[in-house]
């Protein structure tokens, strides 16, 4: 019997309806595969409670602290799709982000991240201790792209605000090859833009617990004043 390709079923089961979906525009882009994983949109989050409840295919771990083991350690245990985990480069670097990679590796993580100021050095190191792929933070057009890849990296993150499809369409043209994760910024046509600039998966940022929070209120009380107004009709 022939199968037809665009033919996916889809179960949902009845407490998973609340799930934070990533724009669907997404499936657009190429997506880019880790050791056997094909991965288009990554969520951008730390939250436990997002993490749990999501269609994204990854979650990129990045958090603007120093990046500690626990916290590591935490999003691993409750986190069912791959995890890329945050491991400093900043005012953390050298060995310390090496030793946090291996544990983040030793955890289960599909990759690391490191932010853009990570000098080169550290890099090397990582690459010298875990077997899984480097990615790095670009967040600007001035980026020496080369010097990073001989260093170890095997992924870009570009993350360049307004100008993350451009960064993404001049380095494209440089490396037609290297993988390319990016911002897609908030609109389905900036996520677009983005894609066809060449970026090869997405992350997204989702709506934080309180604005998730703050509709689930608004339909309660939609709720009550509906139910409020049914009673006093009968």
């Amino acid at each position: 019997m022939a199968r037809y390709k665009n033919n996916i079923p889809s179960v949902i089961t009845d407490l998973r309806h609340d799930t934070v979906d990533v724009p669907s525009v997404i499936t657009k882009c190429s997506g880019i595969n880790i050791n056997g994983r094909k991965l288009k949109s990554f969520i951008f989050t730390t939250d436990i409670s997002i993490i749990c409840n999501t269609d994204a295919d990854a979650v990129i771990a990045v958090y603007p602290f120093t990046p500690h083991p626990a916290i590591i350690q935490a999003i691993s245990s409750v986190a069912s799709i791959p995890v890329i985990a945050g491991v400093g480069g900043g005012l953390t670097h050298g060995i310390r982000s090496a030793n946090i990679s291996l544990f983040a590796e030793s955890l289960g993580a599909i990759s690391v991240v490191v932010n853009a100021p990570t000098p080169l050095e550290t890099i090397q190191q990582i690459n010298d201790v875990i077997d899984i792929p480097i990615v790095i933070t670009i967040v600007s057009e001035y980026t020496d792209i080369q010097e990073k890849l001989d260093a170890g990296v095997d992924i870009l993150n570009v993350s360049g605000g307004p100008k993350t499809a451009a960064i993404v369409r001049s380095i494209r043209k440089t490396y037609p090859n290297i993988p390319i994760i990016a911002t897609g910024g908030p609109t389905e046509e900036s996520i677009l833009e983005t894609i066809e600039a060449g970026a090869n998966a997405i992350t997204y940022s989702p709506p934080s617990n309180g604005e998730l929070f703050k509709r689930k209120m608004d339909k309660y009380r939609k709720q009550e004043e509906n139910n409020y107004i049914e009673e006093e009709n009968l």
